[in-house]
């Protein structure tokens, strides 16, 4: 099993990311680089959680969304073609006397045949770099969208 966590301070509110994080529709890739618009079935959408399917090159995993706490998201993996067990997100927001948030995240992944055993390993080591720029890339453009956005 594989444990990764990232830390980073926001412009965009807890309330903004949420938006981002939760918000389903067409160009969900351009927020998530691993969440690509043709993987992306929504299942199920209430109002404070969703069963959603999303994945990316030829990777996949229905995740159960659970915002029902404002200050954390958890998503649970449901099932998957490489990852099980205990794998999830776990995204937690804390507003600071700034304005800015801070976000931390924790990726777990539990490989649930070979092919996820080894891709946990890699997502491990050198694929914690990739998985950090994405994140980043993910906090940019919600910071972008919220500018742009009319108060």
């Amino acid at each position: 099993m594989t444990t990764i966590h990232f830390s980073e301070k926001t412009s965009a509110t807890p309330e903004q990311f949420l938006a981002g994080l939760t918000d389903f529709g067409p160009g969900r890739q351009q927020l998530f680089g691993n969440s690509s618009d043709d993987y992306l079935v929504v299942h199920a959408k209430g109002t404070d959680t969703a069963d959603v399917t999303e994945g990316s090159g030829g990777v996949w995993e229905r995740l159960h969304y659970d915002w029902s706490d404002r200050g954390r998201v958890r998503l649970t993996t449901v099932d998957s073609n490489l990852w099980g067990g205990r794998s999830g997100h776990t995204y937690t927001f804390t507003p600071l006397p700034d304005g800015t948030t801070q976000l931390d995240v924790v990726v777990v992944r539990e490989g649930k045949n070979l092919k996820g055993r080894v891709a946990g390993l890699l997502l491990g080591g050198v694929g914690q770099g990739v998985l950090k720029k994405a994140f980043k890339n993910t906090i940019k453009v919600i910071e972008e969208r919220n500018q742009l956005s009319p108060a």
